[in-house]
């Protein structure tokens, strides 16, 4: 039996519905999951969707390509999946010490990871200094506006940071998801389970992305019970 932590940040509720996945695909198999949420920075001025006066971003739901995004619409719905997830401990340094193996699950930010997960990994340098980490498997999911805007990118440049962790990366496999197969609009690949969550973040997860969730966490569970005895 193994430790499996499920560590996540969600703004819109995409994330935590693949993490819940992902933790009931670890359970499934027999080993325990933990789920915890990496927190929001918490100055309100860092959040982005307060950077712009209400009234400017009401005016854009009008306009271009921020009508598509619908700006407004999207803060309302942050809000909501905040509250949603207030129930979820936020993540520690003691979490990551916990786990045998470990699920990271965040947007797509530009191709990469939220600064939220960059600045939690930046502040347990101590881990990676004291070689925690080291040998415990660990893979990636993230969400993503549309097929198009980054989700594969985010996945292969969030490896980095876990390899100077020391930790040992899982994918999905072909033969073992072929879901992702496709010619339909949903996430999935070879490097990690993905959820288009559409422009405006009203997509909610397939569930051919849920299962592809699950399977990761199965996966890494598979994979940290294993090693453990190494480690």
């Amino acid at each position: 039996m193994a430790n499996v932590l499920i560590i996540y940040f969600s703004s819109y509720g995409h994330m935590y519905r693949m993490a819940e996945a992902a933790a009931q695909g670890a359970e499934g198999e027999g080993h325990i999951a933990r789920l915890v949420r990496i927190p929001e920075f918490l100055h309100p001025g860092n959040i982005t969707a307060l950077q712009d006066h209400p009234d400017r971003r009401r005016n854009a739901e009008d306009s271009g390509i921020s009508g598509t995004f619908r700006v407004g619409a999207r803060w309302e719905k942050y809000e909501a999946s905040q509250t949603m997830q207030q129930h979820i401990p936020e993540a520690t340094a003691d979490d990551l010490r916990w786990a045998d193996g470990i699920v990271w699950g965040f947007p797509t930010y530009y191709g990469s990871m939220p600064a939220q997960v960059k600045s939690f990994l930046d502040l347990s340098g101590s881990l990676c200094a004291s070689g925690e980490l080291e040998g415990k498997p660990t893979g990636v999911m993230t969400s993503a506006g549309s097929i198009h805007t980054g989700h594969e990118a985010t996945l292969l440049t969030s490896i980095i940071p876990l390899l100077h962790f020391g930790m040992i990366y899982v994918g999905l496999p072909y033969s073992q998801n072929p879901e992702y197969l496709t010619a339909d609009a949903i996430g999935g690949s070879p490097y990690g389970p993905s959820t288009l969550a559409g422009p405006d973040s009203s997509r909610t997860p397939d569930e051919r992305e849920l299962r592809m969730a699950g399977r990761l966490g199965a996966r890494v569970a598979r994979f940290a019970a294993a090693t453990k005895g190494i480690r």
